[in-house]
Order: C-alpha cells, then sequence, then structure tokens
C-alpha cells in the first residue's frame, strides 16, 4: 500500500474579525512591540487554525459553515487586560473577559464534518498581540497592554486565506443567524 499525497489545496482559518477603531489599534501596537507578523495578519480571534482544503472540499466547507452560523446568535466580546503562554509558547495575547463561552462553542462546531481537525494546544480564544519578539519586547507588550479594554458585538465570523505572499485576507463572512437563548 502507497501513501498518496493528499491534493494541494488553499490554506484558511477562521476568525472573529477584531472590528474598527480596535482592529488597527491592536495591530499598530503588535507593529510597536516588533511582531514581523503584525502586517500580515489582521488582530482577530481564532476560532479554526490554519487548514489546508482543496478546490472540491470549498463548497462542502461553505455549506458545513453556513450550517454553524444558522445555529449561533449575536454575541459579545468584551477584551480586557494581558495573558501569556509562557512558558508553552512565547505569545502575549489581549484576554477575553466576555465571550468565551460564545467563542468556545462555536469553534467546537466549526471543526466538525469537513473541518474536523485535532489542535495541538487547547482552544483559548484571544487576541495576539506579540509573537515571535525578544523577551524584553514580551514583557513590553504586556505592561503596556495591561489596561487595555474594549468591547465590540459579534454578529459573523469570518473564513481568512493565506497567501502565496504570506498575507492573511478576509475572504467570506459567515452571518451569526440564530436565536438568543432565553434566560
Amino acid at each position: 500500500m502507497t501513501d498518496q499525497p493528499r491534493p494541494a489545496g488553499q490554506t484558511i482559518g477562521l476568525a472573529v474579525p477584531i472590528p474598527e477603531p480596535y482592529g488597527s489599534e491592536l495591530q499598530d501596537w503588535r507593529r510597536s512591540f516588533g511582531d514581523p507578523l503584525a502586517d500580515a495578519i489582521p488582530a482577530h480571534i481564532t476560532l479554526l487554525p490554519p487548514t489546508v482544503i482543496t478546490d472540491a472540499e470549498r463548497a462542502g466547507v461553505y455549506e458545513h459553515l453556513d450550517k454553524v452560523a444558522a445555529r449561533f446568535a449575536p454575541f459579545r466580546v468584551h477584551l480586557r487586560g494581558t495573558a501569556t503562554f509562557l512558558p508553552v509558547s512565547p505569545v502575549v495575547f489581549v484576554a477575553l473577559a466576555q465571550g468565551i463561552s460564545a467563542c468556545e462553542r462555536l469553534s467546537d462546531a466549526i471543526r466538525t464534518g469537513p473541518l474536523e481537525v485535532e489542535l495541538s494546544f487547547p482552544y483559548h480564544p484571544h487576541v495576539t498581540v506579540a509573537h515571535h519578539v525578544s523577551e524584553e519586547a514580551m514583557d513590553n507588550a504586556f505592561d503596556t497592554l495591561a489596561g487595555y479594554d474594549a468591547g465590540f458585538d459579534v454578529s459573523a465570523f469570518s473564513l481568512y486565506e493565506h497567501g502565496d505572499d504570506g498575507y492573511w485576507r478576509r475572504e467570506r463572512d459567515f452571518v451569526l443567524t440564530g436565536e438568543a437563548a432565553r434566560v
């Protein structure tokens, strides 16, 4: 039995984009900390890490994502303060104070069917502000944004494609049209 190579495809990721003015603000901060990927990666909360899909799989993936979006109601995200994944990973991020469970449930639903992937680390929604930088720059990012505070409503998640130039581009939004849970 020979291993057949997987057909070439496009690398996608799914995320909650950080709306303006916060998206540009956090990207500017990331750039100021010397993160080499600051210009290539828009500010976001990852729902599905980089995953390769083929052209033949694309329609099924879109159908799956439309169904997921139809099951989820819009929700609120509140970003507040900083945290880090050290010593496991050299990342400083802005933490979610609200919206964690909604992101977790949405990510879990996305990572089924044609997008079933095994994560390298447990899912933890966050907004990266420093990665691939010196320890001093990480400390600076952690301290500088410790008082960061912003809130926004999430009404959709987005599919991003990774270009040959190394940049991630937002290609399609999936609007959350489910009903809010009754309390």
